[in-house]
């Protein structure tokens, strides 16, 4: 811009020196009054001239002023973008480090997610959190499995849908319990023993929002308990037989021998009367040798059976020819087990008889097989008369009876068989509906 000033000014100063040298070099030729009209004419050029540098350097500088206020203006404008763009540079920044922060955290929420959850489907114990509304939120593989549901089928579901009493009545009431153990019936129809545990589920507030349901199977120490027991009472009962062969024996050798001696010297009319105690001698020498028989241990003889063949046999022994009776056998599958034949047949022909006797009008007997977690299910069900609430727990007990022939150890002889072998046996029974024995064997893997 400096450059086109200069250039301009010197093209005026050389008009001006120009209109001079020419008025200079005709003044010779032109007389006074000419030389004035020359001088006249050099000044107003000079004028013209000096007007027009001034002009022309007016005009420059405010365009050199005006170019200056837009470099200052451009370079105003320039501030403020680079800065709003350093701004954006530093947020883009601040939002990457913060999406990478929430994937880290999301990443760390699912692997505590995932790691929470593992813990949970590994717990051995039946986990089940249910939310205020009875509404089922989550339920581990252990309880799948103990309860004979799954998750897909209960997850946001109403408790009725997926639990039966007792657990539905502790739930219902909002029951704490600790270490509570209850008899359950599955819904696939297993007869457990759960040991049931249950506490509030609390936000970090500490307000309720739920209930936690913590149970166990406790159906195999259940019966290793009854094996305890039974081993128990029978070295109790077997001193007591030992002691009593010992004390009524003698007398009663005593008693039968004079009994026989009189019977030869007695008249006929009384000879019916001596028979009569020879008899009840016997018979209480017989039961004396039944319980000495009970309370001696079992020695048993396994081999490999079949479950399906032993329970078709002894029921057609057991039933025989009574048509009144209708027989259903419900395999689902070959089972087998290792056992003592004699012994589980005697077993099965005493429950056999007893549904039998139960059904003196006609009735159905029916058996299922089947097997779970390595164990075979025998249940043996009857539409008979049923027994009584208040003498169900009693039907094991040794020479308990509510017939009016036997001596009450048949029930009793079959549990000790059944327990001697690794097994259990329980009775579901309601007066008038009939009555239910299940048999639990370890099943042949």
């Amino acid at each position: 811009m400096q450059n086109n000033f200069l250039t301009r000014f010197f093209v005026a100063f050389l008009f001006v020196f120009s209109g001079i040298l020419i008025g200079i070099l005709l003044s010779p030729y032109l007389r006074d009054s000419g030389i004035h009209i020359i001088l006249g004419i050099g000044i107003f050029l000079i004028a013209v001239g000096v007007y027009s540098a001034i002009k022309i350097y007016i005009i420059n500088q405010r365009k050199a002023l005006k170019a200056s206020e837009d470099i200052s203006k451009k370079s105003e404008v320039g501030f403020v973008v680079d800065t709003f763009q350093e701004l954006v540079r530093k947020l883009k920044e601040k939002e990457n480090e913060l999406e990478r922060l929430r994937a880290l955290a999301e990443d760390r929420a699912v692997r505590m997610e995932t790691y929470n959850e593992n813990i949970l489907q590994s717990v051995p114990s039946g986990v089940v959190s249910i939310d205020n509304t009875m509404k089922i939120k989550s339920i581990n593989q252990s309880a799948e499995r103990t309860l004979g549901i799954k998750a897909e089928d209960v997850i946001d579901k109403d408790c009725t849908e997926a639990f039966d009493e007792p657990l539905l009545d502790i739930l219902r009431d909002n029951k704490t319990v600790s270490r509570g153990e209850y008899p359950y019936v599955t819904r696939d129809n297993r007869h457990i023993w759960l040991g049931v545990t249950t506490s509030h589920l609390k936000n970090a507030a500490g307000e309720t929002i739920g209930f936690i349901l913590v149970f166990t199977d406790l159906t195999d120490i259940k019966a290793l308990q009854t094996q305890v027991e039974l081993k128990k009472r029978l070295t109790q009962l077997g001193e007591m037989s030992a002691g009593i062969a010992h004390e009524l024996r003698n007398p009663m050798s005593v008693i039968a021998g004079y009994t026989k001696l009189l019977s030869k010297k007695v008249e006929l009319p009384n000879k019916a009367t001596v028979d009569a105690i020879l008899t009840e001698i016997e018979s209480m020498d017989r039961i004396i040798s039944e319980l000495l028989a009970f309370a001696k241990p079992t020695d048993l003889s396994k081999e490999h059976l079949n479950l399906q063949s032993i329970i078709e046999e002894t029921v057609t022994t057991a039933v025989g020819d009574n048509q009144k009776i209708k027989v259903l056998i419900k395999p689902e599958k070959q089972i087998s087990v290792m056992g003592d034949e004699v012994l589980l047949r005697q077993v099965f022909t005493n429950l056999f008889i007893n549904a039998a006797d139960a059904m003196p009008g006609g009735g159905t007997l029916t058996v299922e097989l089947n097997d779970f977690q390595d164990k075979a299910k025998i249940t043996v069900h009857d539409t008979g008369y049923g027994i009584p609430e208040d003498i169900k727990h009693k039907i094991f007990l040794p020479f308990y009876t509510t017939k009016q022939k036997g001596i009450g150890l048949g029930l009793a002889i079959a549990q000790k068989i059944i327990i001697s072998h690794g097994g259990s046996i329980e009775v579901d029974s309601k007066e008038g509906e009939g009555t239910t024995f299940r048999i639990t064997l370890p099943a042949m893997v």
